[in-house]
């Protein structure tokens, strides 16, 4: 039932992180995967926050692999402080890649689905659902995900687009690395114990273990699931509270 063999995923962020694993995982189900990544070298480079690179990068996948079967929004950017310490800039900048993305790859891909059916996975987080220290701007960001999800699944049910959304606690991708190197230098694997302790299971978690609950939402295994969020974090919204 987890067999993807003949459909066709589009997987934004699919160059790093937990979207590469999605991206990897689909395609040992046997997806044909269209990476759609800003990075260079990217087999479908785009930048989500752009609605014409959008349109044009989802016209060409379309044309080359056949019409989308499934979409994830795994693409995102991160930033670390307070509302004092979040400048407009800042600000901006996540809510044209984290929020508009998304926005746009929806709107592209769903007349695309409509009358097909479509699986469409939003990956949020668990800053969706409780508050998290020095993460207003990324909090807004991912409520803003999760409540779209909701929406697109009501509005399209009846179209059977699905739509459900992943919220994972902390997991160990580069951007975790890198973080830590530019914070403290030297304290790296301290700091990695430290915070794989906030979670409640005792380490984090690892994207290849978010690309099996992904696999599982868009396969016709969850058929009769929409408009569901499924926290995949150690126990940390329901153990920490």
């Amino acid at each position: 039932m987890t067999d993807l063999q003949s459909k066709v995923a589009i997987v934004t962020g699919g160059g790093s992180g937990i979207g590469r694993a999605i991206a990897e995982r689909f395609a040992r189900a046997g997806a044909r995967v269209a990476v759609v990544d800003i990075a260079d070298g990217a087999p479908f480079r785009c930048d989500v926050s752009r609605p014409p690179d959008v349109l044009r990068v989802f016209q060409t996948i379309h044309k080359d692999l056949g019409p989308p079967d499934i979409l994830v929004n795994s693409a995102g950017v991160a930033h670390v402080g307070n509302v004092e310490q979040t400048s407009e800039e800042d600000f901006d900048r996540l809510y044209a890649v984290n929020v508009k993305g998304v926005y746009n790859c929806m709107k592209a891909v769903v007349p695309a689905m409509k009358g097909r059916g479509g699986a469409i996975l939003n990956l949020a987080s668990v800053a969706s659902s409780v508050g998290l220290p020095d993460r207003f701007a990324y909090s807004m960001t991912k409520g803003a995900v999760l409540t779209m999800t909701y929406s697109v699944a009501r509005d399209y049910v009846e179209h059977k687009i699905r739509c459900n959304a992943i919220s994972p606690g902390r997991v160990h991708t580069p951007f975790v690395d890198g973080f830590l190197a530019k914070n403290y230098p030297g304290r790296e694997r301290e700091m990695f114990d430290e915070l794989s302790k906030t979670q409640p299971i005792g380490r984090m978690g690892r994207p290849e273990e978010i690309a099996e609950l992904a696999l599982f939402l868009c396969s016709d295994a969850a058929a009769f699931i929409t408009g569901s969020n499924y926290a995949i974090d150690g126990g940390f919204v329901t153990l920490k509270m």
